[in-house]
């Protein structure tokens, strides 16, 4: 893969404002050696470095930073601090003013493993003790995060209203005395606690000096009947991430998903422009442009032309220059205005009354007379010397006693011809007007348009010699005229608007899809040694999760042998399946030797699935490098039959070999079936009073 490198230290610098790589994380630290051993390409190991480091490297990485592999064995950020677990084991928990515990009442256990029972009916604070050890060491409580405000409101005890507090004391490996962790409630918020240590030399500090934060969640030594009841029947990636957590995996989990992010992002620059071009297509194919028409050609051929492409999305003039000048003309087109036909069309009906009415009378007559008498003699004017009649050539009939009686003959007839003079005179000035005002129409304008077909019937006017035909022509085609040059320039105006004719909007969908186009591209060559990364660190994971996974799967399946009894019901094996919102555990249960049933069938009953979660849960107490040798129970027996309680009491006097479990139960039957068997079990019972007085005793009362 081509890589951008903006200088040795470019990665460096920003890791500074990143997440430090996981120097304290042996299993990444095995997966970097693995890499460096692995001989992928240098492409491929920095997407899985990248994915490791975290989201900051990746995007480093995608924006063409170098990402230098790590050295063997020792990844930046220094050596990983390593040492033996020291072993907390509970010794007592007191709790004041908490829930159903009043007055301060104080539960002590011997530091090491064993079991220890504490039997007490409902409302007896059985779990008000197991939620107080573990507020005081975590601040909360899974199950308040489901509890209504009415609840966490309520949530200190009403019998007594002085101080509410939790001490848990806890005895470490190699400490003389024990170590004492105390949260106490200040606030009237169920959150408003604060937490405290004080250590074997009576020094005080923070809780998180203890740096068990990681490991509270990794090894949670806490396990209630809400918690068994979801771990089988809960969301999928719950189970998922208390085992990748219990094993360490976490880190891997996370860069695999980081990774799977990443490469499902890329996957989709790749094959955005594929997903669009359909659109795009028809988009340009509905366009009467010719650069739609020659994009549409080199988008459909068998090779993309992004230059070209490029260059027509660049163009952003209009289409048809030539009509681009038609259409800035026409926007500025001058009509005859409607108030100057109406008077020519009124001038050439008045000129044509006046005619009519001068028609035939004696000053018409006269008016004839006198224009062929004026014609006669601007004839002779022209030609003196030629004294013969135009009209009958008579010989010597035009001379200048002729001219000398035709003078006197037109004064006498003009003041008769006066009237039907002036009509005719009106009527050739009408006619005038009108043959002005029909123009022809401009040379640019295209014919065959609509405005072009009107004006061609417009100027056919001009031939009109009937004054009357005249008006009515122009009055009717002049309206016509009008309403198509008004279209004419509305259209003109809106085409102008956008001279491209619509290709500007085409033009700027061409040019994002070929952005995207050249992104699918660097995204497509980015993709491939990203997903062979992927490949290689899921199948890294695949390996690793069910080696690690193996011994506590092993585990589950001896305590799922010994819950079972009798039953026909085999649980077969634990796989952690998938990444992401997919991920899951599998469990593989056999029914009566049928062996296709996984994930807990519908066939168990809610005994069986409470026996099942505690197979699959009580495993991670014995893990090795879990820091609390202690696993606090509250409400396990719930929903199972007497035989199953037979088999938890076998499992947890064997794991109490090994761990310190502390059982808190309102049912009798789990210490009679511990007598009954004759395990070693301490059992207590627990009591309370009306006034939320809680006490202790030996035994189960």
């Amino acid at each position: 893969m081509a890589q951008v490198t903006r200088g040795p230290g470019a990665f460096d610098d920003a890791r500074q404002h990143g997440a430090p790589p996981p120097a304290e994380d042996p299993v990444t630290e095995g997966l970097l050696d693995e890499l460096a051993r692995s001989g992928l390409p240098a492409g491929v190991r920095a997407w899985v470095t990248a994915a490791l480091w975290g989201d900051e490297a990746l995007t480093a990485l995608l924006n063409g930073e170098r990402i230098p592999d790590a050295a063997p064995g020792a990844p930046p950020g220094g050596d990983r601090a390593g040492g033996p677990v020291r072993r907390a084991y509970l010794t007592g928990i007191r709790v004041q003013g908490f829930r159903g515990i009043g007055r301060p009442a104080e539960l002590a256990f011997p530091p090491g493993p064993g079991l220890t029972v504490i039997v007490g009916r409902n409302g007896s604070g059985k779990s008000s003790f197991a939620e107080a050890a573990e507020a005081a060491l975590t601040g909360r409580n899974p199950r308040w995060d489901a509890m209504p405000t009415g609840w966490r409101d309520g949530w200190r005890n009403l019998h007594y209203d002085e101080r509410t507090e939790a001490t848990v004391d806890l005895q470490i490996a190699g400490d003389a005395n024990p170590t004492r962790v105390n949260r106490r409630w200040t606030g009237e918020s169920v959150r408003s606690a604060r937490g405290e240590v004080v250590h074997p030399d009576g020094t005080t500090s923070p809780l998180r000096t203890l740096a068990w934060g990681e490991h509270l969640v990794r090894y949670r030594p806490f396990l209630s009947y809400d918690e068994l009841g979801r771990t089988v029947s809960g969301r999928a990636a719950e189970l998922y991430d208390t085992l990748t957590a219990l094993l360490g995996l976490t880190g891997l989990a996370e860069a695999e998903r980081r990774l799977a992010r990443t490469c499902d992002a890329l996957a989709k620059r790749r094959d955005r422009p594929s997903r669009e071009i359909r659109f795009l297509l028809e988009a340009l194919q509905s366009s009467g442009d010719p650069r739609a028409a020659r994009a549409h050609q080199l988008l459909t051929a068998s090779h993309l032309d992004l230059e070209a492409l490029r260059a027509i999305a660049a163009d952003d003039g209009p289409s048809d220059p030539a009509l681009h000048v038609v259409l800035r003309r026409l926007r500025r087109l001058a009509v005859p205005e409607r108030v100057v036909i109406s008077d020519v069309v009124n001038e050439l009906r008045g000129a044509a009354m006046e005619l009519a009415m001068a028609a035939g009378s004696k000053g018409d007559h006269a008016h004839g007379v006198v224009r062929l008498l004026e014609q006669a003699l601007e004839h002779h004017q022209r030609h003196p010397t030629d004294t013969t009649c135009p009209t009958c050539s008579a010989p010597g009939a035009l001379g200048a006693d002729w001219a000398r009686r035709a003078n006197a003959q037109l004064r006498a007839l003009r003041s008769q011809a006066a009237s039907a003079s002036a009509a005719y005179e009106r009527a050739d000035a009408a006619r005038d007007q009108a043959r002005f005002l029909l123009a022809p129409a401009p040379s640019w304008l295209p014919p065959e348009s609509e405005l072009g077909q009107v004006w061609t019937l417009w100027e056919s006017g001009a031939d009109l010699t009937d004054l009357g035909e005249l008006a009515e022509h122009i009055e009717t085609v002049g309206r016509k005229l009008r309403a198509a040059a008004v279209s004419a320039r509305r259209d003109a105006t809106e085409r102008l608007e956008d001279p491209t004719g619509g290709w500007a909007v085409l033009a700027e969908q061409l040019s994002g899809w070929l952005d995207d186009a050249q992104d699918a591209i660097t995204a497509r060559d980015t993709l491939g040694p990203a997903e062979a990364a992927l490949n290689w660190l899921s199948e890294q994971a695949r390996e690793l999760r069910s080696e690690q996974l193996g011994p506590v799967a092993s585990q589950a399946e001896q305590v799922w042998f010994r819950l079972r009894q009798e039953r026909r019901i085999d649980l077969q094996g634990m796989r952690l399946i998938g990444r992401g919102a997919r991920r899951r555990v599998e469990v593989d249960v056999a029914v009566d030797g049928v062996t296709d049933q996984t994930s807990a069938p519908g066939l168990l009953s809610q005994g069986e699935f409470q026996a099942l979660a505690l197979s699959i849960c009580l495993p991670r107490a014995l893990v090795e490098g879990n820091p609390f040798g202690f696993l606090v129970l509250d409400d396990p027996v719930q929903a199972m039959d007497t035989e199953t309680v037979e088999g938890l009491a076998s499992v947890l006097s064997e794991v109490g070999r090994h761990r310190q479990l502390i059982v808190f139960t309102h049912d009798t039957r789990l210490s009679d079936a511990l007598r009954r068997l004759g395990l070693p079990a301490a059992i207590r019972t627990i009591n309370r009073d009306a006034m939320s007085n809680v006490w202790v005793t030996e035994g189960d009362g």
